[in-house]
């Protein structure tokens, strides 16, 4: 089954690339980067298969060691799992299954903290054998959380110890799924909190120059000491901090000037571009910048969460004006259901009673994301899609709720259901980053 959010638009003329072609494209000159989405919720997911079949382009979905595990994580699935989750959405909206990257986030001991080294680490390469099994072809390896009874912060040298550890058995994962010559990696100790700070931020520096080389130097001589030296040129991406974050409220916004020493230090790698974490909410100009700047891969997450949120809660405004029975409620039982389950928001949003309240509900960390799996907020968001599908939302209730959708379904570029509303939200999100990296928005 094709899924049709937009009505018909002229071919586009954009080559895809995979992977390995757009860092090889950037470092040949060209202002050329991917984004990569981290999400696992169907809704982001559909948006960013569509916005890749307009734009004709190939997409990155990521899953992190949170999200997807040799268990099945929070989300339930495990990496075989996900990936077949994500190629039957990329079947239903017509986007050709090649044209689908698949990369795990930081893979490494993050879920294992509180557990000894040697456990954690087990577990680790657990995980990632899992994911290099079933034919993920851009893999971070993320050794840089200390374990029970490790020094904080580690050193380079234990990072890239149990780096190397990690990267042994994704090559014996890849070869047994047959994705040796595709598979990418990703290394860097400079990187920020998954899915953003808990605390208010401060100012941030970038990465110092020295920090990086010291990482790349590390690593590489880790990879030549375990016989693996000729997996180097397949090392595509550094993690480094280019004083890009966001914590609950505010928004710390790129700024080139203070990059000026950092992204010079991979002139002279062939194979290696910066990869930047946490860019959610950054400008459209600053994103273009990054990508100029040298960090072609760009990180995305919360951001296209929270505007699914944001595209929810005005559907259910406009359910409150249209129905007096029957509603889905679904502002008021996602509140219940964050207040009955308060693990994965209270110990992030501090302060008042109100002050939580509204972090609960419009935090640019957007904790509610672990929610939308609860059957019964589940049960609630199918009801408001079902009952506006079955209603028709009236044109001027969505202009007033939904004004950027309201153009386009007034310019016959949208079909005003539920779903394609939803989705054409949470390209709003992604716009930009296609600007950024391929020129289109």
């Amino acid at each position: 089954m094709s899924i049709h959010t937009t009505a018909p638009q002229p071919a586009r003329k954009q080559t895809a690339m995979n992977y390995a072609e757009v860092v090889s494209a950037h470092k040949s000159g060209r202002k050329r980067g991917i984004y990569s989405v981290c999400s696992a919720d169907p809704t982001v997911l559909r948006a960013a298969l569509v916005q890749a079949r307009e734009d004709d382009t190939a997409t990155l979905i990521e899953a992190t060691s949170n999200q997807v595990d040799q268990y099945g994580g929070y989300t339930g699935m495990t990496p075989a799992g996900f990936r077949d989750f994500v190629l039957a959405l990329a079947d239903e909206v017509g986007l050709p299954r090649e044209r689908v990257i698949l990369g795990g986030d930081h893979l490494g001991p993050n879920r294992w903290q509180s557990e000894a080294p040697q456990v954690a680490m087990a577990r680790a390469e657990e995980l990632v054998r899992a994911y290099a099994e079933a034919g993920y072809t851009k893999i971070h390896l993320d050794c840089t959380f200390s374990c029970l009874g490790d020094p904080y912060p580690l050193t380079d040298d234990i990072v890239a110890e149990r780096a190397v550890r990690l990267l042994r058995v994704a090559e014996e994962g890849a070869v047994s799924a047959g994705t040796s010559a595709d598979l990418r990696y990703v290394i860097g100790t400079e990187v920020p909190v998954p899915g953003g700070h808990q605390e208010e931020l401060g100012e941030l520096v970038p990465t110092p120059p020295e920090a990086a080389r010291a990482t790349l130097e590390t690593h590489r001589a880790a990879f030549a000491a375990a016989g693996l030296g000729h997996v180097w040129p397949r090392v595509s991406a550094l993690v480094v901090q280019p004083a890009v974050e966001f914590d609950h409220l505010k928004v710390i916004d790129y700024r080139s000037a203070a990059t000026a020493g950092l992204r010079t230090v991979l002139d002279d790698e062939p194979n290696l571009v910066f990869e930047a974490h946490s860019t959610d909410y950054q400008t459209p100009e600053a994103l273009a910048q990054l990508v100029e700047d040298h960090w072609a891969v760009l990180k995305v997450g919360p951001g296209l969460t929270f505007a699914l949120r944001e595209g929810l809660f005005a559907l259910s405004h406009i359910e409150d004006e249209l129905l007096t029975q029957g509603r889905s409620d679904l502002r008021a039982v996602v509140e219940e259901r964050m207040l009955a389950e308060p693990g994965q928001w209270a110990s992030y949003y501090t302060g008042t009673s109100e002050e939580q309240r509204i972090a609960r509900r419009f935090s640019y960390s957007d904790r509610m994301r672990y929610y939308w799996p609860d059957p019964a907020i589940r049960a609630s968001r199918e009801r408001l899609v079902a009952n506006l599908a079955d209603r028709g939302i009236p044109l001027p209730l969505l202009s007033q709720y939904l004004p950027a959708q309201y153009e386009r379904v007034r310019s016959g570029q949208l079909v005003a259901t539920p779903e394609a509303l939803l989705i054409d939200r949470v390209r709003d999100a992604i716009r930009p980053y296609a600007a950024a990296c391929y020129g289109r928005a």
